[in-house]
């Protein structure tokens, strides 16, 4: 009996192991800080879901692996290169849902390309990494690879009016790498986003009903900060959203403009759910 049960024991497959976040660089709000615009690369900061290639395949940045067709990664380097999977502006949650099948869909991956922002095993400053990523995706030569655009600013103003431009075009904001600076892991003064507004991240805990035209739908998601204070979000949706909102336990991100008196965002709406939570 007890040779029986061993041996149905060892015929036990081992479940594998989670993979590890990969060891990714994160930036840092620039706000109205002061800082040297010339020494800085800038490129528009993408709404898509981001991503390492370490080679061989495509991982989220919490550590789980894409599931991609074999003809979209066909023909890439074994370089590692850190990047977005991206489709169009205002289009977050179609790359979402296209990057999270675990049965990827051929004719859905076309839409997709990986920007390639940086390269985490290049040794040298940003400067010649960009000249590295550069040269990288063009030997490659592969559509669904491109290069993020880099680009230099001489001034404050310039930086601004880009971003104005951008998020007029649609677009997020705006990211800032420092010339000189080597890929370092966790969150970087090197490396800076700028934005029109702020945005964090907030647990769902419950739903309010909808009044009037919301009646049978979501009015408010209420939702709990990191340090345990709740909040409601109520704008921010489509339709489609008010009637299939995020469930209670999802992750949200929201934006608002600055802090009430009470250290609670004033003017919380709604962006997007999220898939998964940074490491």
């Amino acid at each position: 009996m007890a040779l029986t049960v061993l041996l149905w024991l060892v015929s036990i497959p081992l479940q594998a192991a989670a993979p590890s976040p990969p060891a990714l660089m994160l930036a840092r709000d620039l706000g109205t800080t002061q800082i040297d615009v010339p020494a800085y690369y800038v490129s528009e900061k993408l709404d898509g879901v981001r991503a390492r290639w370490d080679g061989r395949a495509l991982w989220t940045r919490a550590g789980h692996r894409i599931a991609t067709p074999p003809a979209f990664v066909a023909g890439w380097p074994d370089t590692p290169m850190d990047g977005e999977l991206w489709v169009a502006r205002g289009r977050f949650d179609v790359v979402s849902g296209i990057a999270r099948s675990s049965r990827p869909d051929p004719a859905a991956w076309e839409a997709v390309r990986f920007m390639v922002f940086d390269l985490p095993a290049h040794a040298g400053p940003f400067s010649e990494r960009v000249v590295a990523m550069r040269a990288l995706v063009a030997q490659t030569a592969r559509p669904q690879l491109r290069a993020v655009e880099q680009t230099r600013m001489t001034t404050r103003a310039a930086l601004d009016a880009r971003l104005a431009q951008v998020v007029a075009a649609g677009g997020e904001g705006l990211m800032l790498h420092h010339a000189d600076a080597h890929y370092g892991v966790g969150r970087s003064a090197a490396l800076l986003k700028l934005k029109p507004h702020d945005d964090a991240e907030a647990r769902v805990v419950a739903h309010t009903p909808g009044k009037g035209k919301y009646a049978g739908v979501l009015g408010a998601l209420v939702v709990e900060h990191h340090d345990g204070r709740r909040f409601r979000i109520g704008t921010g949706f489509t339709d489609a959203q008010r009637a299939n909102p995020p469930p209670p336990g999802s992750w949200v991100t929201y934006r608002y403009n600055g802090l009430t008196s009470t250290g609670l965002p004033r003017f919380a709406r709604f962006m997007r759910t999220r898939d998964e939570m940074p490491p």
